[in-house]
């Protein structure tokens, strides 16, 4: 079974939007589908099932390895580079 190589050493930081929505698709005039935090700064990203994909586009452009999921009730993580639930 693979297993995520980064999420030992993650900070865990606050969301770094005091709003509750991706301000990325707020600005695009977008609606998120789900909310992503970025383990490593706080991003607040929406989901591969949203228009625009935030999480993934924050992940590719600063490498930062994991997300966890920022919806009520769920409290899943990814790892974006080993590919894996965390």
């Amino acid at each position: 079974m693979k297993q995520c190589t980064h999420a030992d050493a993650l900070p865990h930081p606050e969301p770094a939007a005091l709003s509750e929505t991706c301000l990325e698709c707020l600005a695009d005039g977008t609606d998120p589908v789900q909310l992503r935090l970025c383990l490593t700064c706080g991003h607040v990203g929406c989901c591969d099932s949203s228009p625009r994909q935030h999480a993934t586009r924050h992940h590719k452009e600063t490498g930062h390895p994991v997300m966890r999921t920022f919806e009520p009730g769920e409290d899943w993580r990814w790892c974006f580079v080993d590919h894996v639930l965390v």
